[in-house]
């Protein structure tokens, strides 16, 4: 995911809240928020296994080893410290396996990578840049296979001072974009699908492999749902409004029942020159964070991404796009049901009733976290048939009360104030401006939405926000307790039954993270951390087979710490107590976390090492993860298994 750290691309330069509208919830200190969060956990059963006092305390008491140590925790391993240097650091008798890194060969005839002599062709052909989502798709198809399979991964987007030499910094790599510069980049956007097998204990990539392909923003894709066709989405190159190039700032994901990847758009607003402003799409584009600003100044040289000469082309992105990573013939589907805006997530359910359910945030400060329920029920023996559940359903948004409800607000055209008077003449204009609609609801504004995910085990849904340090004392409240929150927390939601199609659920706070020795943070967690276990800003969270949650982090660096994975377990009296795993090289995020079936590989993505103010392409403050003289640091996908085998974290 992306955001505005002060050593990262200035890829968000506009001030986020400038088009989001202030909460006027009262407010309320967070002694007086936590006292009614954690008062109400006797009503709630099972939303945590702590007690009040166990849990407020926790918040102030000083770090200890020794007690930490008496929890009964089923992670297993021993802790690395906290740190930030230029290397990664995986725990004490795990081994850490390059597998993928940007470059790196992923067609057949894919030449080798050639730091500084980069082409838009070759890089078509070689792993993209900045690695994010990451699915393993076992082989065969619908096997639980944990040593053969499929590696998807997602290429959120490119560092241009990073990629290609003689630029000081992001703002000069900006200012010497060309005509070739941002072919290239195009082509490093997108997905890479890479055949992958385990072999004397060792990952490797299988060369030649017929699913090996590169996605880009340059492969066609068809656009399916109620927005199909539209007159919103037609541009002079798709007079049909149902076709289009690539995918854009890939960030999170998931996959379905039937096999297939859902890969979630985010930040597409930053790729878009050309000013709005007095254009019928000027109202949309400016809720979308779009103000002739744009980060990558692609719209010179091609004429789509420029508004002012194509003015649909950005409502043809912030789709969850759908894949199928078994067959490079079929083209990839954008899935309008599933709304348009800045996704973090496509986690999917199979209901009780057999209704898919999707899970997606919003990936800024103050948007909302949403839900999609399909109409048609989920049929084993139908398989890529199921693919019709996508375009047929209820897109909700997420109402969060005080009291612990969630109430799922429908969006749907004619209901409420969805309607042609405020502007929604078809269900197709909801889903296109789905922030407006949202707010017409008066759904609940939260601190980031990244990651929404569902334990396996407990069936329960687990919420991550980032941080949002522009949230003003007067505008917390229970889901999002602190004012200039820099750290975030992680929400867990209980449906009713199991029912994840139910109208109403019931939430409480899982974890608020930061450092518990600092009352001014507000750090809450299900019992004593160590000096190592405390961290800050979750992003994505991945489950291994036992249920339990392993956090990755972007923007702890702010806090003087490596972004990296802490693992914590989600019932008992381990509960939300924290424990830190992998640490990643400086300037990098942690991304992507995925595990094998059997839990004995956990493959994560390492984001834009060396991605800091003084770091460039020919001086970066790390090379890894070659380390080589003029090789520049590069993104890559780590396998981590356990020395001598067994599962991860037992």
């Amino acid at each position: 995911m992306i955001e505005d750290r002060h050593y990262r691309m200035p890829r968000v330069l506009k001030d986020e809240d400038d088009f989001n509208p202030s909460n006027a919830s009262a407010g309320a200190t967070f002694q007086d928020i936590a006292a009614l969060r954690f008062s109400r956990r006797a009503a709630l059963k099972g939303l945590l296994a702590t007690s009040a006092l166990t849990a407020v305390g926790s918040a102030l008491a000083p770090l200890n080893k020794a007690a930490a140590a008496t929890v009964d925790s089923s992670l297993k391993f021993a802790e690395i410290p906290h740190g930030y240097d230029e290397k990664l650091h995986v725990a004490e008798g795990y081994e850490a396996q390059i597998l993928l890194r940007w470059g790196d060969k992923v067609a057949a005839d894919a030449p080798d990578f050639a730091p500084g002599k980069l082409t838009a062709d070759a890089q078509a052909k070689q792993f993209g840049y900045n690695c994010d989502f990451i699915a393993y798709m076992p082989l065969p198809a619908g096997s639980t296979n944990s040593e053969h399979g499929l590696l998807f991964v997602n290429h959120e987007y490119t560092n241009p001072h990073m990629m290609f030499p003689g630029f000081a910094d992001a703002k000069a790599a900006v200012e010497g974009t060309t005509a070739e510069s941002t072919a290239i980049e195009l082509a490093a956007h997108g997905a890479s699908v890479v055949e992958i097998r385990k072999e004397g204990g060792a990952w490797q990539a299988v060369d030649g492999s017929r699913y090996n392909r590169r996605i880009t923003l340059n492969t066609e894709m068809e656009i399916t749902g109620p927005a199909a066709g539209h007159d919103r989405l037609k541009t002079s190159a798709d007079p049909s409004g149902r076709k289009v190039l690539g995918m854009i700032n890939n960030c999170g994901g998931g996959w379905t029942p039937w096999g297939t990847i859902l890969t979630a758009e985010e930040n597409f607003h930053q790729y878009f020159g050309g000013d709005p402003a007095g254009s019928a799409e000027a109202d949309n584009y400016k809720r979308y964070g779009m103000k002739g600003e744009p980060s990558y100044p692609w719209g010179k040289f091609v004429d789509r991404f420029d508004v002012t000469k194509e003015l649909n082309e950005a409502n043809r992105f912030g789709w969850i796009v759908e894949i199928n990573p078994y067959d490079p013939a079929q083209r990839p589907a954008k899935r309008t049901a599933l709304g348009r805006l800045k996704h973090e997530a496509a986690t999917t359910v199979v209901n009780p009733d057999g209704r898919l359910v999707v899970y997606t945030g919003d990936d800024e400060r103050f948007e909302y976290v949403y839900r999609y329920v399909s109409n048609g029920r989920f049929d084993p023996a139908a398989g890529l048939a199921n693919a019709a559940l996508l375009d047929d359903g209820t897109l909700f948004v997420a109402k969060f009360t005080a009291d612990g409800g969630v109430e799922w607000l429908p969006l749907v055209h004619g209901q409420g104030a969805l309607t042609e008077a405020n502007g929604f003449k078809s269900q197709a204009d909801i889903l296109i401006e789905t922030r407006r609609a949202a707010d017409l609801l008066g759904a609940t504004k939260m601190d980031r939405p990244e990651d929404v995910e569902t334990d396996p085990k407990n069936g329960k849904v687990y919420i991550v926000l980032t941080k949002n340090d522009k949230r003003k004392p007067d505008q917390v409240d229970p889901m999002n307790a602190r004012a200039d929150n820099k750290w975030g927390h992680i929400i867990e939601l209980t449906p009713p039954d199991g029912d994840h199609a139910a109208a109403r659920f019931a939430w409480d706070m899982f974890l608020q993270a930061g450092d518990p020795r600092d009352a001014a943070h507000g750090a809450v967690y299900g019992g004593q951390v160590t000096e190592s276990g405390w961290f800050a800003n979750p992003d994505n969270v991945a489950f291994d087979p036992k249920g339990r949650m392993w956090i990755a982090t972007d923007g702890f660096p702010d806090h003087g710490v490596h972004d990296g994975v802490w693992a914590a377990d989600t019932d008992g009296t381990g509960r939300a107590v924290t424990r830190h795993f992998l640490g990643v090289p400086r300037g990098a995020e942690l991304c992507g976390p995925a595990f094998t079936p059997d839990g004995t590989t956990l493959f994560v993505s390492v984001q834009h090492p060396g991605e800091e103010e003084e770091s460039n392409f020919d001086t970066p403050t790390t090379r890894w993860p070659d380390f080589a003289d003029g090789m520049p640091p590069r993104p890559s996908v780590v396998a981590i298994v356990k020395t001598g085998g067994g599962e991860i974290g037992s």
